[in-house]
């Protein structure tokens, strides 16, 4: 029996032990938001807490704005810019001195010579139409011109300038023409009337010459 006292004695403080920590467990079922206030709670005198800094989102960053690229320029229309160039010239053309045009006759005319191109081509019956350049040729000019038109007349700016080109020298040639015929058509009644006026003139020396014979002759009748 001595033996076995002190075992159950301590058996029985075991048991006295896990009944004290049973007494201490809280329920499952219990409220938890209690032990969340319980902890929460400051306690008097404390000082409060500071506030728990709230996260900081990172701010994407703004793209830097880049300027769109200029577009790109048109493709230079070569024959445009040669029919620019060409204008530019007939323009040039009107403001200068005789001795100026027909150096640019002569240069025009050894750039033709160079090359048979179609500004070429223009640039040289231009100068041949201007009379202060020398004696106008009007047909060669034509005949330039005409080479560049061709048929299609519209195909290009430089072949729509040497059709308008042309058509001012053709009306100007008509004109003149016209004008020519009209003068010769003057002359030529001009001409017949001072023929008619001879032939009066003549007539009347001739009756005036046969009446002075015929009283002569009567007078030594007599």
């Amino acid at each position: 029996m001595r033996v076995g006292g002190p075992c159950l004695n301590r058996a029985e403080v075991v048991l006295a032990m896990l009944l004290a920590c049973a007494s201490t467990i809280v329920p499952l079922d219990a409220e938890p938001l209690r032990t969340i206030r319980i902890a929460q709670t400051a306690a008097p005198g404390a000082a409060p807490s500071p506030p728990v800094p709230q996260p900081v989102l990172p701010v994407p960053a703004t793209p830097v704005g880049v300027e769109p690229s200029p577009p790109s320029p048109a493709p230079v229309n070569e024959e445009e810019q040669q029919t620019i160039a060409l204008l530019f010239d007939l323009q040039r053309y009107t403001g200068e001195s005789n001795e100026e045009l027909r150096r640019d006759l002569a240069a025009a005319m050894q750039a033709l010579n160079r090359g048979r191109t179609e500004p070429n081509r223009i640039r040289a019956a231009i100068l041949l139409t201007l009379p202060g350049a020398g004696p106008p040729d009007d047909a060669r000019a034509i005949a330039l011109l005409e080479s560049v038109s061709g048929k299609t007349p519209g195909a290009s700016p430089v072949k729509q300038l040497a059709a308008v080109l042309l058509a001012q020298i053709a009306e100007r040639m008509r004109a003149t023409g016209e004008e020519r015929r009209k003068s010769a058509a003057a002359q030529e009644k001009l001409d017949q009337l001072r023929a008619v006026e001879r032939s009066l003139l003549l007539e009347r020396n001739r009756n005036a010459g046969g009446a002075g014979g015929g009283g002569g002759g009567g007078g030594t009748g007599r």
